[in-house]
């Protein structure tokens, strides 16, 4: 059986006319820089990265010493490649400029560099996501408004998971297809054509220690769950949670589910706990691509129109049919 690798599988693309040269080059730069993190994070205490940086990143929260390695290993890897007009990082404030000696290209990457950074010293499966825009014709020098997009205009989403293998998740409107890192030949081969999230799900992934702040519609639902085979469901359920994002909805890519980080009263002021334009985006159209949905209980959340880049939403995604509950629990409350 012939092995297909990522740059053969985007050629692939590229001739088909899904995506253009720049961002074929885009996406292959994105996953050397996803091997370097890979190989950082594999080495853990042995390379001494594991504990607190010492610093805070735009939200407020401290900082991991990966969290800054890979920060910088994305920027420095994408800056210099011509296929860019600009960056944005979860952990920092502003837009990343490309530096003036270096050519600039048409699209725009936002980035959570280590998805799950909480999870980093206890060894467990953290992650990098991904999202690429179209920059507005005309742009020469984009600014903060340049990169507030829906969902909807992305032209490529993706995601690598950092476990006992690791994978990238990869989108370009086109299906979901999957990569896994050979690592003794150093690249990314095509092992997962076409992942798709069953309508249907028997497993829920929340964080249960928050129920005391959820609104009236996730209680709801979760109690439904809970009740299992005696309740209104009337079949048995399972709950899981990682605390990584990654993590969680590469498990519901992976056999199906449905992953809740909703509004409540701890987050409200904030308008939810995950990051619009770093998180709830491209998971939004990996799991859309894939057959899933993605909805904040109230809205698609591909249509909302952005106010600022570091924009906070309650996301709800997974399996069709259990999203599609949640969103008319929320309806109807």
């Amino acid at each position: 059986m012939q092995r297909i690798s990522l740059t053969q599988f985007l050629i692939e693309q590229q001739r088909a006319g899904r995506t253009t040269a720049d961002l074929r080059l885009l996406i292959e730069v994105v996953a050397r820089a996803v091997k370097a993190i890979s190989v950082n994070v594999s080495k853990g205490a042995l390379a001494g990265v594991l504990g607190e940086a010492g610093s805070d990143n735009v939200q407020g929260e401290a900082q991991k010493k990966l969290d800054v390695i890979a920060n910088e290993i994305l920027i420095q890897a994408n800056e210099w490649g011509g296929h860019l007009a600009g960056m944005a990082s979860e952990e920092v404030e502003d837009v990343r400029p490309i530096p003036r000696e270096f050519p600039k290209g048409g699209y725009l990457l936002l980035f959570d560099p280590l998805d799950g950074s909480s999870n980093i010293d206890v060894n467990i499966s953290v992650g990098t996501i991904f999202s690429v825009l179209r920059c507005p014709e005309g742009c020469v020098e984009p600014v903060e408004a340049d990169f507030l997009q829906a969902g909807r205009e992305q032209v490529a989403a993706g995601y690598a998971l950092y476990g006992p293998s690791t994978q990238l998740i990869l989108t370009v409107g086109d299906g979901v297809h999957g990569f896994t890192l050979d690592r003794e030949m150093g690249s990314f081969i095509y092992t997962h054509p076409f992942m798709t999230v069953p309508v249907d799900t028997q497993e829920f992934a929340i964080n249960a220690s928050n129920a005391r702040f959820w609104e009236a519609p996730i209680k709801r639902y979760v109690s439904e769950m809970q009740e299992g085979k005696n309740g209104p469901r009337g079949r048995d359920f399972n709950m899981r949670w990682v605390a990584s994002m990654v993590a969680d909805v590469h498990r519901i890519l992976t056999r199906g589910g449905v992953f809740m980080y909703p509004v409540d009263d701890k987050c409200r002021a904030q308008g939810g706990k995950l990051r619009l334009m770093y998180e709830a985006n491209p998971m939004a159209m990996i799991v859309e691509q894939a057959g899933g949905a993605a909805t904040t209980g109230h809205e698609r959340i591909m249509d909302i129109q952005p106010h600022k880049l570091h924009q906070r939403v309650p996301v709800i995604l997974g399996s069709r049919n259990e999203v599609e509950r949640v969103s008319r629990y929320h309806a109807e409350a």
